[in-house]
């Protein structure tokens, strides 16, 4: 019998309570359902990942697009999907809420909103409006007591802006005003990593792995409780079909099927 959405949304929780886990991020169903069967806890949408897929670069997909994608993951698995719902497809925080609800409606068990702009001139929304559309997402939540998880993201290291005391001031903010988890991806010193979890704490911190560095062990060992790759494994997939569809298209040849994973597994794997 599939899990409730109440009962997906409370094991969310339960594991934000201690030690660390890894939610990684399918890009599909079918990757969706492959991470559910290697044993994960909880897996997260991501943008780009997904946007990929549809032949679109990251943050060019609408909240119709998304919606429909993350309604699609939820059903496919019965573990609590964690949704990148990048700023909240709007501005202006009645209009967050507005789509926020939409989002939690998809059965999600939690869902992140950024406060990136978007404008490489002008990066970050404005303290007290990020602030503002943080309060609008936990209002949405509560709305109808749905018990998602509200993750506060501040974007400034994607965007250059390397200033840690920044980062800290608003993720503590965004803790104030509803965040249930404080997301900074970007962050990547063992010194910041700890900073932001001393910071914030008893808040629990998600961290950003996207290619080597830590482990799981070591993120631990630093007060991290969640660790997310985001469009990281799906480009890992996308690197295998671009070295063979290239090879075919430059030299002729298809050397690079042979590393191709076994159909019979595949087929295996999505037999139930």
């Amino acid at each position: 019998m599939a899990v409730s959405t109440k009962d997906k949304r409370a094991a969310f929780h339960k594991l934000h309570d201690s030690g660390c886990f890894v939610l990684p991020n399918p890009w599909d169903v079918g990757s969706a359902r492959a991470l559910a069967q290697l044993g994960f806890k909880a897996l997260a949408s991501t943008s780009a990942g997904y946007a990929w897929t549809i032949g679109r670069a990251d943050t060019r997909v609408t909240i119709d697009d998304v919606c429909e994608h993350l309604t699609a993951l939820c059903k496919a698995v019965d573990l609590p999907v964690n949704a990148d719902f990048e700023g909240g497809f709007a501005r202006e925080p009645e209009k967050v809420a507005v789509n926020v609800a939409r989002g939690v409606a998809t059965g999600v068990a939690g869902l992140s909103i950024e406060d990136s702009t978007g404008d490489k001139a002008d990066p970050l929304f404005e303290r007290g409006l990020a602030i503002e559309r943080i309060k609008a997402a936990r209002a949405a939540i509560d709305a109808d007591n749905s018990g998602a998880l509200l993750v506060g993201r501040c974007e400034a290291f994607l965007w250059g802006i390397t200033d840690l005391a920044l980062v800290i001031d608003r993720l503590n903010a965004y803790a104030e005003a509803g965040a249930d988890c404080l997301y900074s991806p970007g962050i990547k010193s063992k010194e910041h990593i700890a900073a932001v979890v001393k910071a914030v704490h008893p808040k629990p911190v998600n961290l950003l792995i996207g290619s080597s560095g830590l482990s799981v062990a070591e993120a631990a060992d630093l007060g991290v409780r969640r660790i997310s790759v985001g469009g990281s494994l799906a480009r890992v997939a996308w690197a295998g079909f671009m070295k063979a569809s290239r090879e075919i298209a430059e030299q002729g040849t298809f050397t690079e099927l042979g590393n191709g994973f076994p159909g019979g597994e595949l087929n295996k794997m999505f037999s139930d």
